[in-house]
């Protein structure tokens, strides 16, 4: 099946909670198998992890990346082509005085150069990144 969303880090996030939004699982089940994630997202979610003292929370989060997020959902690399991508964007937005902040502007590549619909609670983080579109499923 081919990927359709690239999923950010408070979307996988939200999985893992006791009780994670209905709106965000109902659509995780309803696009299995078309959903991915970027190489910075499976990053701070293991440096997340890391982070946590030894105990059953750690142990609980690492066994869901291992076990559900790391089977079902293919790591996108942050390539040439994201590179490039990324590279044109950050000199787009700093001739406006603007800056891009570096991990999202990742991901968002990510996405464009995969032709991906980014997936995040934080819509306005994205806004008006060139080619990219972007979608919540938390129903905002």
């Amino acid at each position: 099946m081919k990927l359709t969303y690239l999923l950010d880090t408070n979307v996988v996030s939200e999985l893992t909670k006791p009780l994670p939004d209905p709106r965000v699982l109902s659509r995780f089940e309803a696009h299995e198998g078309r959903m991915g994630m970027p190489a910075p997202v499976w990053h701070e979610l293991l440096y997340g992890v890391a982070r946590l003292p030894p105990g059953h929370r750690q142990d609980r989060l690492r066994a869901f990346l291992l076990d559900v997020a790391l089977p079902n959902l293919p790591i996108l690399p942050y390539d040439e082509h994201a590179a490039w991508i990324h590279a044109e964007a950050r000199s787009a937005r700093e001739k406006t005085g603007l800056a891009l902040p570096f991990v999202d502007a990742q991901m968002a590549s990510i996405a464009v150069a995969n032709n991906l619909v980014l997936v995040t609670r934080n819509l306005v983080d994205f806004t008006d990144y060139p080619g990219l579109l972007c979608e919540s499923w938390f129903g905002q």
